[in-house]
């Protein structure tokens, strides 16, 4: 080699080519989430994961990045910002008659992007070890690994009672990416959580999904019905539900921290003309090759047509009473049992509201959300 290997200045060169690479920031932590076992068995002892079965089925190496890719001493942790500078929260929010996708969803699947900055990431750092064979493996979102602890162990933030990781000077709208390492670098320090007594993301959860700080039980979270469940959404939670098609930011939303929200840079997540504030009745008419071609690149593909038209049954039937609404849903029975049910009941709700003359009118918690939206998000967001 050309020169001898100085690892506090490769982990300086790092965190640098990190930010080069459009990371706003790169922490290093060891691979001991020994402290994180209890915790994730006892989550998965509650059946919290609901039908996501792949969260149980590779026991506890979650916590063992060493098991995941042995070899790894340590792991590069990043974040990238995703939001966008036109995100509308309360324009769709307010209007019934919209879906609402989830902030992170309007543009390019994130998975690939940051799974190529990390491997390049990695190929730098080889570059730069001569004579020394680096072996790294990238991680998005894509392997049975606790990203969140490992982000707070590495300093990118602190898990909120929320369980998303935040960032004073960042909030929470941003993604997380791993690179397992076999290098010892020096590890960075935590930062000190400062939720204090703050409970606005537990209250304002429309399921009560968060079922005690720190703790969210999956099976009530309207990202896990929108995205993950597979099966019928239960009942109970479909009126809850809202406007909300694809994933839920309330607990983001409300958040003090994300008054300190940075926005992106990345065109890639710049919103889908689309998804960005569609109307519901224009999305229940999309075809499966239409859905296909305007969701491919992104998030929401992964979900299929079949949920897509799941969810936005269930918004219809949320959503003021509409003449067009009843012969559209019914217009779609037969593609499946599961669609069928979610129908049935839209068409009821809908129904329900032609016969009452009812005028659909927002929650007080929904309008506090809002409020608090126009107040605390960043003034180009």
């Amino acid at each position: 080699m050309t020169h001898p290997l100085d690892l506090n200045q490769l982990a300086q060169h790092i965190k640098q080519w990190g930010q080069s690479l459009g990371f706003q920031q790169v922490g290093i932590c060891d691979t001991d989430l020994s402290v994180e076992e209890p915790r994730l068995q006892a989550w998965l002892d509650k059946q919290y994961h609901g039908e996501m079965e792949w969260m149980a089925r590779h026991g506890m190496m979650r916590a063992r990045p060493h098991e995941l890719h042995p070899g790894t001493l340590r792991v590069i942790s990043v974040r990238m910002n995703y939001l966008p500078a036109n995100a509308s929260f309360a324009k769709t929010l307010k209007n019934p008659q919209l879906g609402y996708v989830s902030r992170y969803a309007l543009g390019r699947d994130y998975h690939k992007l940051l799974r190529n900055r990390l491997k390049r990431l990695g190929d730098m750092i080889q570059e730069y070890c001569v004579g020394i064979d680096v072996n790294s493996r990238p991680f998005v979102d894509s392997a049975p690994i606790l990203e969140r602890p490992l982000a707070a162990k590495a300093g990118i933030g602190w898990v909120g009672k929320h369980s998303l990781i935040l960032n004073k000077e960042a909030g929470s709208w941003f993604f997380l990416g791993e690179l397992l390492l076999d290098l010892p670098l020096p590890i960075d320090k935590p930062q000190d959580e400062q939720c204090g007594r703050c409970v606005a993301c537990i209250t304002t959860c429309p399921t009560g999904a968060i079922v005690e700080p720190y703790v969210v039980d999956a099976r009530r979270c309207i990202s896990y019905l929108t995205i993950e469940l597979e099966s019928a959404i239960p009942e109970e939670f479909r009126p809850l539900m809202g406007n909300r098609i694809y994933g839920c930011d309330d607990c983001q939303m409300i958040c003090p921290w994300n008054r300190f929200s940075q926005l992106t840079e990345e065109g890639d997540f710049s919103p889908r003309q689309n998804l960005h504030t569609p109307e519901l009745i224009a999305l229940f008419q999309w075809d499966e090759k239409t859905f296909l071609k305007i969701t491919e690149g992104s998030a929401i593909r992964r979900i299929g047509h079949l949920r897509w038209l799941r969810n936005i049954s269930v918004a219809l039937g949320n959503a003021p009473y509409d003449a067009q609404i009843i012969p559209l849903l019914q217009s779609r029975r037969g593609l499946s049992e599961v669609l069928d049910e979610h129908i049935e009941w839209a068409v009821k709700q809908q129904q329900e509201k032609r016969s009452e003359n009812v005028i659909e009118i927002q929650t007080s918690q929904q309008k506090r959300l809002i409020r608090a939206i126009e107040k605390g998000l960043p003034r180009d967001a």
